[in-house]
């Protein structure tokens, strides 16, 4: 059985992820398929990141919101399929929103979700701001050593999990290891980029092949800075209420790197077709020859050959995190919403964007509008309401 990592770089958009600035990611891309249009399930890294460990979308995983909801019971999560195949299972995070209280650590022999507390003192994980929420997390150095000392010790076939949480706000990166970055953003990129390279490095010194290891590289979403790029939307630029992610589900947050490498997969391969990150745990299981269960994804082994001719995927998303967004009374009129993007047989790309419980409905044309600022409004001041969760 090869062993697996899984690694998780939070809060990097796709755009900073394949610029050609961060070498681990184009060391990885080197090594194996690159998805160049991957996107998420939500805007949350929690929601996300469910999604991605089970091959559920939210309304089956069951968490839905920031601060509400736990892992469904009958969710089964990876961890827990390859632990009963064999595996020993370990996972070093690093933020609240991995937190063990949302069931995120089910299947795991090892799980080290240790962060400090806020500078005021206060626990992280009952603070509703997900900007806040960033002063709280485990830099990368110590997420690689905790890992490594865990492999370490691992003498069965492995299955780790590492989670990276710098490029989240404050944007405070604490080396300068790129010094082309254009913002301080892209510099804690690629201060996660260099601790990933590290320890991919510390891997293969310890005697792990990573040619013979089956390598998932992700982000559970992406970042909107307001306007440093050109496709933001939040704070000023029409939506104030939005900060970093979490209320929009423009691609800025929704598409995201992904790559896959190992054992018998293409080599520097890339594909423009639209896939979605609760792929994810499928196509794991689907490698390494084991039963995927009853899920929403979808095995990507089709698109992980010389010449695949897979087609693209539709792909949902969803934010209800406006409903906590609007407690505080400052935006009452906030709802969630839900999106779809998909490819059409004439080489066309859209995304339709609505409200729940409301009567906004927003069209793009993601080839002559990727920045997505000049939507259609398809449907707004009817007495007809959009369904909240179309099926995959």
């Amino acid at each position: 059985m090869p062993n697996v990592l899984l690694v998780s770089l939070d809060t990097v958009r796709a755009d900073v992820a394949y610029s050609g600035k961060m070498p681990g990611i184009e060391g990885l891309r080197r090594r194996g398929t690159t998805f160049r249009q991957a996107i998420s399930s939500a805007p949350l890294t929690p929601i996300s990141h469910a999604s991605v460990f089970t091959g559920l979308q939210p309304a089956r995983h069951g968490i839905r919101h920031l601060l509400r909801e736990q892992l469904a019971p009958d969710a089964v999560p990876l961890a827990e399929r390859l632990r009963d195949a064999g595996y020993a299972t370990g996972a070093v995070v690093s933020c609240p929103g991995l937190n063990k209280w949302y069931g995120m650590d089910r299947g795991f022999d090892f799980y080290d979700d240790e962060i400090p507390r806020l500078p005021d003192g206060s626990d992280p994980l009952t603070v509703p701001d997900v900007k806040m929420r960033g002063l709280a997390l485990k830099r990368a150095p110590v997420v690689v050593d905790r890992a490594m000392d865990w492999l370490s010790r691992q003498e069965q076939p492995f299955f780790l999990f590492a989670h990276f949480f710098d490029a989240h706000w404050p944007y405070e990166p604490p080396e300068d290891v790129c010094p082309t970055a254009d913002n301080p953003y892209e510099g804690e990129v690629a201060y996660s980029d260099h601790y990933l390279g590290k320890m991919l490095a510390r891997m293969e010194e310890m005697g792990h092949d990573l040619d013979d290891t089956l390598i998932v590289c992700f982000s559970d979403h992406g970042e909107d800075l307001a306007g440093w790029y050109p496709n933001d939307h939040a704070g000023p630029l029409g939506h104030p209420y939005e900060e970093g992610h979490g209320c929009l589900l423009f691609d800025t947050t929704q598409h995201v790197p992904l790559i896959f490498s190992g054992p018998g997969l293409p080599r520097g391969a890339e594909t423009d077709r639209q896939v979605r990150l609760v792929d994810i745990a499928p196509t794991v299981l689907d490698i390494l020859g084991l039963d995927g269960g009853s899920v929403d994804g979808a095995s990507l082994t089709e698109f992980l050959r010389p010449e695949p001719t897979a087609n693209s995927r539709p792909a949902y998303s969803e934010t209800y995190y406006p409903e906590e967004r609007r407690a505080d009374g400052k935006y009452p009129d906030l709802l969630p919403l839900s999106s779809v993007r998909l490819d059409d047989a004439q080489g066309g790309r859209r995304k339709v964007i609505w409200q729940v419980g409301g009567d906004a409905v927003e069209s793009y044309d993601l080839r002559t509008d990727p920045w997505e600022l000049d939507g259609h409004t398809l449907a707004t001041g009817t007495d007809e309401t959009v369904p909240a969760a179309p099926s995959d």
